[in-house]
């Protein structure tokens, strides 16, 4: 299974750590960020990656060439940041089956294999990750609604008012038809092509996607103190394995 990694992304928020390079590189524990994603992935038997460039792209195809310990590394350049759907799209050519994606600024140490299964099942057509956030949080993220079964049956892109405080996490599988779904997607108000909205799309289809909730922990690395929260985290359990 190939995996996505999207890595386009300047890092605003992040300043002044990405002031000289793009977000994906900010050093979490003595490494980039999106090197624990290429790490998380490999473990989950990435075969490939597939990564969305886009600002200061030159420091991460520099810095890893074209492989990671050994799983071979294919670039796909996203010339503007429009949205993860935009996103999901430059890598349309790349992807001919069921692919795992990942948003390269989190850092995870969860149930991710959880979702793999999930979708290798072949009941659902696609498959995520979930976390349960306080309410007061939940209008940041991609909200879901779940069905008794667990299948999601609306996503709904940073509410004012959230019917629930289950939302998004960064790792996701499809199969290509998500792609179709991209398409079709069209600017929200923040002039974003949004992935939930896809997402909607599917399940306005008739499309299965099953709701995985999180077991562990993941960081969404979007302000200088949630690096410093993951390197610490990150540094308890290097420490806990040395005991």
């Amino acid at each position: 299974m190939k995996a996505v990694v999207l890595a386009a992304g300047k890092g605003t928020r992040l300043r002044p750590l990405t002031d000289d390079k793009p977000k994906a590189m900010v050093e979490v524990d003595g490494k980039p960020l999106v090197a624990h994603c290429f790490d998380r992935l490999a473990e989950l038997g990435a075969e490939e990656f597939v990564v969305v460039v886009g600002y200061m792209k030159e420091h991460i195809i520099e810095h890893f060439g074209d492989s990671y310990e050994g799983i071979p590394i294919t670039y796909a350049h996203q010339r503007e940041q429009l949205g993860l759907a935009h996103a999901l799209l430059t890598v349309e050519d790349h992807i001919d089956e069921e692919f795992m994606l990942m948003l390269g600024d989190n850092i995870f140490n969860a149930n991710l294999a959880d979702v793999v299964r999930r979708q290798q099942e072949e009941r659902a057509d696609a498959a995520f990750l979930v976390e349960e956030v306080p309410w007061e949080e939940a209008s940041r993220y991609g909200v879901c609604d779940t069905n008794h079964l667990g299948e999601i049956t609306e996503v709904v892109e940073k509410p004012e008012d959230p019917p629930t405080n289950l939302v998004m996490t960064g790792f996701y599988t499809f199969t290509p038809e998500i792609f179709h779904a991209c398409h079709l997607v069209q600017p929200s108000n923040r002039g974003e092509y949004e992935i939930s909205e896809a997402i909607d799309l599917l399940i306005r289809s008739g499309r299965t996607i099953d709701a995985i909730g999180l077991d562990g922990w993941r960081i969404d690395v979007g302000y200088p103190e949630d690096r410093d929260e993951a390197e610490r985290r990150l540094q308890e359990e290097a420490e806990a394995v040395a005991d």
